[in-house]
């Protein structure tokens, strides 16, 4: 479910061990399934483990997951990277928005799944967005766009070369992809 990295791991024990004893770590979502949700990772004393926690148990930790977060927190994976700058813990939790879908769900499902956890997170980096309008019976995805991508030059470079290169990857049922914005200029355009 999580993957910890040893470093990681060495991170955690090294703050653990100034801990009361038999504390362990907590990862949870706050507002799972949504787009406002969020990681976190705190201290587990002994007596704040609940019945039906979820226990991973590693090396040299264990650490404890709440039932309702457990599946957004499919695949995440927590990292301690120290660098030039300095040392940072790192929570990518890929699953965290929307809950993963299986490879035999609606092609619907997979579509909005890849967008939310793959091409929004890399929109968002320029104030952009990007939602599924509908697919239609000619096999092609509706998309669209918001944020600081309505109205910006590039959209038209953002939707061929990536997204749909992206998606046609992905989706190969799919025939492309089309844009529904009506693109107006103005300040929101441009971050």
């Amino acid at each position: 479910m999580i993957l910890i990295t040893d470093s990681a791991q060495e991170h955690f024990a090294k703050l653990l061990s100034r801990q009361e004893d038999g504390t362990q770590i907590r990862v949870f979502v706050i507002n799972p399934a949504m787009l406002t949700a969020e990681c976190g990772v705190s201290y587990c004393p002994p007596d704040a483990v609940e019945a039906t926690d979820i226990e991973l148990k590693f090396e040299k930790l264990s650490v404890f997951v709440d039932a309702l977060s457990a599946p957004y927190l499919e695949d995440a994976e927590i990292d301690f990277v120290t660098d030039n700058l300095g040392s940072q813990l790192t929570l990518k939790a890929p699953n965290a928005k929307m809950r993963k879908v299986n490879d035999d769900a609606p092609l619907v499902e997979r579509v909005e799944y890849l967008l939310q956890t793959q091409i929004n997170p890399q929109l968002a980096n320029h104030g952009g967005k990007v939602s599924l309008m509908e697919i239609t019976d000619e096999s092609f995805a509706i998309l669209q766009f918001g944020g600081g991508c309505n109205g910006c030059s590039m959209v038209d470079v953002t939707l061929k070369e990536g997204i749909e290169k992206e998606m046609l990857a992905a989706f190969p049922e799919l025939k492309g992809v089309r844009d529904l914005t009506g693109h107006q200029r103005g300040e929101h355009s441009f971050y």
